[in-house]
Order: C-alpha cells, then sequence, then structure tokens
C-alpha cells in the first residue's frame, strides 16, 4: 500500500509519499481501508518528535474507512462496516487525566496518511450516516479535544459565555458549534477577518479582532475561556474572566511560558484548568452529541496524499478555516 512515510531528517523534509508494507491483524484487532484522513497540528509536532534514527512512520491521526478485516477474537464488527478511528489508544473511561500508557494514533504508532490501517477493534466508531467520508474523517481527534476542553473540564451550561481565542482551526470551530449547541453565548477572536466572519455566520454573538482591545469588548464578563494560543492571549484571556470564571488550557501554539499577576489572579478567584484529547467514553459522548445537534465539520480544502507538502504548508502557516482533509482510494 502508499502512505505518506517519515523517516531519516526531522520535519517536512523527512517526510516522502511512497511505498509500505501493511502490518498483520491481531485477534484484537481490525484492518480499516482509509477513505479519508484529517490533518491536525499534532502532526506538525511529530515531524519533529519522530527521531531520524527511529523506524520509518506512518503519520496522521485521523481517519475513517471500511473495515475490510477483522481478528479472531473481535466482536461486534464486521467487514464492510463503516468506521472512524478514535485515536486515543489506552484511555478508555473518563477520569482525571489520561491513565499510564496512553498514547494517540500516529506516533509512536503507525497512523491514518495510508491506504488502510489497523488499530485495536475498540477504537473502530461507527460513522454517522450524515457525515461524509471527508467530514468523518477529520472529526474524531479535534472533536475530542473540544468536547473535553468545553463539557468535562469546563462544565459549560446553557446561558453560559464562552470566549474562543483564536477561531479557525480545527479544535477552535468544534468549541464554538459546541457551546452553541450547548446553549452558550460565544465569543471569538481572529486576526483574519475571513475567519472573524465565519464564525459570525456559525453562530457567534461576536468576533474580535485579536489585535484589539479585549478588556473594552467583553472584559470581566466570560465565564469560560478555552484558551490554545498560549503566551500570546495567555493574559488577554485572563482578564476577559468574571471574578470566579474558568480558564481551560488545551495548547500553546505561541509559547509555553507565561508570567501572570498572581494577586490579580487569586484575587480574582479564577480557575485555571489543563487539558488534552479524551476517553474512550467522552468520544462517544462527543459522538452522540453530533448526531443530536446533526453537527458537521466546518472543512477547508482537501488533498489527495501525493499532494502533502501544499497540506502541510497550509497547515503550518495557518491558513485553513476548519479541517483540511486528505480524500483516499
Amino acid at each position: 500500500m502508499k502512505g505518506i512515510i517519515h523517516k531519516g531528517e526531522a520535519g517536512l523534509s523527512g517526510t516522502s509519499y511512497g511505498e509500505v508494507t501493511p502490518i498483520q491483524v491481531k485477534s484484537d484487532e481490525v484492518r480499516v481501508k482509509l477513505k479519508a484522513a484529517g490533518m491536525n497540528h499534532r502532526d506538525l509536532f511529530v515531524l519533529h518528535r519522530h527521531k531520524p534514527e527511529e523506524p520509518a512512520l506512518i503519520i496522521g491521526s485521523d481517519g475513517a474507512g471500511i473495515i475490510e478485516e477483522i481478528g479472531e477474537d473481535v466482536s461486534g464488527l464486521k467487514v464492510g462496516d463503516e468506521v472512524m478511528i478514535n485515536p486515543g489508544l489506552g484511555w478508555n473511561e473518563i477520569s482525571d487525566a489520561p491513565p499510564a500508557g496512553f498514547e494517540i494514533v500516529g506516533f509512536p504508532y503507525n497512523g491514518t496518511f495510508a491506504e488502510s490501517i489497523v488499530i485495536p477493534a475498540k477504537n473502530a466508531v461507527s460513522k454517522p450516516e450524515f457525515l461524509s467520508w471527508e467530514e468523518a474523517g477529520v472529526l474524531s481527534l479535534a472533536g475530542l479535544t473540544a468536547y473535553r476542553a468545553l463539557f468535562t473540564r469546563g462544565k459549560v451550561q446553557e446561558g453560559m459565555k464562552v470566549f474562543i481565542p483564536g477561531v479557525g482551526g480545527g479544535v477552535a470551530t468544534f468549541l464554538l458549534q459546541f457551546a452553541l449547541a450547548a446553549g452558550a453565548e460565544v465569543y471569538v477572536s481572529s486576526r483574519s477577518k475571513e475567519k472573524r466572519e465565519k464564525a459570525l455566520q456559525l453562530g457567534a454573538k461576536q468576533a474580535l479582532d485579536s489585535n484589539g482591545n479585549w478588556q473594552e469588548a467583553i472584559g470581566g464578563k466570560i465565564d469560560l475561556v478555552i484558551e490554545s494560543v498560549g503566551a500570546a492571549t495567555f493574559n488577554q484571556s485572563l482578564e476577559t474572566l468574571r471574578p470566579g470564571g474558568t480558564l481551560v488550557i488545551f495548547g500553546s501554539s505561541t509559547g509555553d511560558e507565561v508570567k501572570i499577576n498572581l494577586r490579580n489572579f487569586f484575587y480574582g478567584q479564577h480557575n485555571i484548568l489543563g487539558s488534552t484529547m479524551g476517553s474512550a467514553e467522552e468520544y462517544n459522548e462527543m459522538i452522540a452529541l453530533i448526531k443530536k445537534h446533526k453537527i458537521k465539520p466546518v472543512m477547508d480544502e482537501t488533498y489527495t496524499l501525493d499532494q502533502y507538502k501544499e497540506a502541510f504548508e497550509r497547515l503550518e502557516k495557518a491558513e485553513q478555516l476548519g479541517k483540511i482533509a486528505f480524500r483516499i482510494n
């Protein structure tokens, strides 16, 4: 089969498209013939986390397709079933943090940017019929990350005011859609006028210029901020919170280290919570939510696997609005 392989050199220069050897299906596993796969910022990080001296790796964490082979101990699934891949490996029940040994499809194990993938049978989840292959292929990692951050950690409730800095990427657009489905009033920010306009079309109450004065627009009245931008926006995000408000962090794309005024923080009675990915239980809850509200991913460009360089460059430049997909087979 063919796939996108990383080996021998850090970064995109170590990536190629070519022939790879399929692996055997174990007794508790299934082979999925992939119809689509989705890109995440994690794919960019893996190009540097996967060391040049390590064996070749098929990258990619999101995908959807048709089961074409099942292990002898697998029940409840059959050849021909249409499934999405839950990329979380080894995190079954909702818990305060991932268990020891938790991993994500695409590193350190082979991923979805190929014509097929072998995964544990419990990670193959029935595809909602109303989703196209491309929509199903991009949904899982970003959707699960958004769901846990918003519901499990942020405990969003109807009527809450929720702020999402840096709207435009996959998780942020899911956050917007999920928060609206929960009955929240949603505010967003972006440097891009196009992304701000799209957020308003999706239902955001207000879309702010990232370079503007957030305090003047929404300061002091937000119940919940879901933050992933990091150092560039962290303190502005804190300043938008009402006394006792909560900030949930699931990423730090502009830097990991921040400096905060502790006195303002503890006088404000604020809460800061970390979040990442989610459990199989939360994945199933997320699927139930999108089925109930017929939520579809916001789609950006779709590429074929051999166009991977263009796809990676678009993601790296943060030009996308929604999810970037690969169409396979």
